[in-house]
């Protein structure tokens, strides 16, 4: 039997209330970004629902994107009937026999369109009962049937399912607001850009590279990181800032344990312009508490004075393993770990201050030009626009 249609559940966006709409409509636009090569889907937005007709599109290929898609609670394959018994009848009939080795079934009506005459315990009774009819040895279960075959009753259409797709969960991204995502060529960093798309924020990247000391492979696995994220459910506008000189700059006048210090605070700096330029509200790491140096309270102390956005660290209590995890299941691991360097291992002193301290900081960067190096990365940074028809690099392609 070939499915014609997908059914999309929502599970969050049920609580949203007044807001529902935006919400639905922002998945809506989603769904179609991240599907927009198959050329003959046709996606409409019902009460509750979501609903795509694959017009003969391969339904494999589409589950498979689907199920990156936040937002999405569940989904199922569908077979679209008139909202008449008796094609409701012939509907559960054909995917009961689309399933082989079938002992025991169930039928599970749902009235959505309550203006259908027959109400939810008698269209079990009605649809059950012709199935049972007109099979052999299969039998009814309530409780712990071979295959639970569900009846959707809306306005316009039934649609009759069997089984789900587990979706991804969290809100809709676009629905939380924009992130500007520190963007490393690390494991975390991807990580922590996942977990905040989740939560329903659109993110932008920002990630600072050292030319010549970091090359343009260690770049090109920036972009292919940005690129993964990409199929959650939105495009990825990636800024590429030289961060070069402001390196040497500080490594020739500020002393080697607070080098890192102050590198991150100039980070910051130069994050929360491009934030302003952008009209987002707050800043997103992979910082997880006590990891390394710099992500001491102390450190994230001295270093988050420089800016009064919001930092969001999705990784703060998160072990080295719990990350790892997450980063193997999204498909970034494997990119995060090829062997370039990225601009935070380049002059990396050895002696970093674990507990740095405000007052060390303010007075170590009077002899620096902060302001001049900030401005000018700024108007020297690039931006790449990133969407999941990006190709990604030969070296990235390769391990999968």
């Amino acid at each position: 039997m070939t499915y014609d249609h997908i059914l999309i559940r929502f599970g969050e966006l049920a609580l949203k209330g007044k807001n529902r709409s935006i919400f639905e409509k922002q998945l809506q636009q989603n769904i179609k970004m991240s599907l927009k090569s198959f050329s003959n889907l046709q996606i409409k937005r019902t009460y509750g629902r979501i609903v795509i007709e694959l017009n003969g599109e391969n339904h494999e290929e589409v589950v498979s994107k689907l199920k990156h898609i936040f937002g999405i609670h569940s989904f199922s394959l569908a077979l679209k009937v008139e909202n008449d018994i008796h094609a409701m009848q012939n509907g559960a009939l054909q995917v009961l026999k689309d399933h082989q080795h079938v002992q025991t079934f169930k039928i599970t009506a749902r009235r959505a369109y309550k203006p259908f005459p027959l109400d939810t315990m008698q269209l079990n009774r009605e649809i059950g009962g012709y199935v049972l009819a007109n099979t052999d040895d299969v039998k009814v279960d309530v409780h712990n049937p071979d295959v639970d075959i569900r009846v959707e009753v809306r306005e316009t259409a039934t649609y009759v399912t069997s089984g789900s797709y587990q979706g991804a969960g969290g809100l809709p991204v676009g629905t939380s607001g924009k992130v500007l995502l520190l963007l490393s060529g690390g494991i975390d960093s991807p990580v922590a850009g996942y977990l905040t798309m989740k939560r329903g924020a659109k993110i932008e990247a920002v990630h600072f590279h050292s030319p010549p000391y970091t090359n343009e492979r260690a770049k090109q696995k920036v972009i292919d990181l940005a690129k993964t994220l990409t199929k959650f459910g939105s495009s990825v506008t990636l800024h590429l800032v030289p961060f070069t000189d402001v390196q040497k700059h500080i490594h020739q006048h500020i002393p080697s344990n607070l080098q890192m210090t102050i590198m991150r605070r100039v980070m910051l700096r130069i994050s929360e312009k491009i934030a302003q330029e952008r009209k987002i509200l707050a800043l997103g790491t992979g910082e997880s508490l006590g990891q390394v140096a710099s992500q001491t309270l102390h450190s994230m102390n001295t270093i988050n004075e420089v800016t009064n956005l919001p930092i969001i660290r999705p990784l703060v209590t998160m072990d080295k393993l719990e990350v790892i995890e997450i980063a193997k299941k999204i498909d970034t691991y494997e990119t995060s770990i090829l062997p370039f360097e990225d601009c935070c291992t380049i002059f990396l002193p050895p002696d970093s201050k674990t507990r740095p301290k405000r007052e060390q900081a303010n007075k170590y960067e009077q002899y620096i030009e902060v302001d001049k190096y900030v401005q000018d990365a700024v108007e020297r940074t690039e931006k790449l626009i990133l969407t999941s028809a990006t190709p990604v690099s030969k070296e990235v392609e390769d391990l999968f």
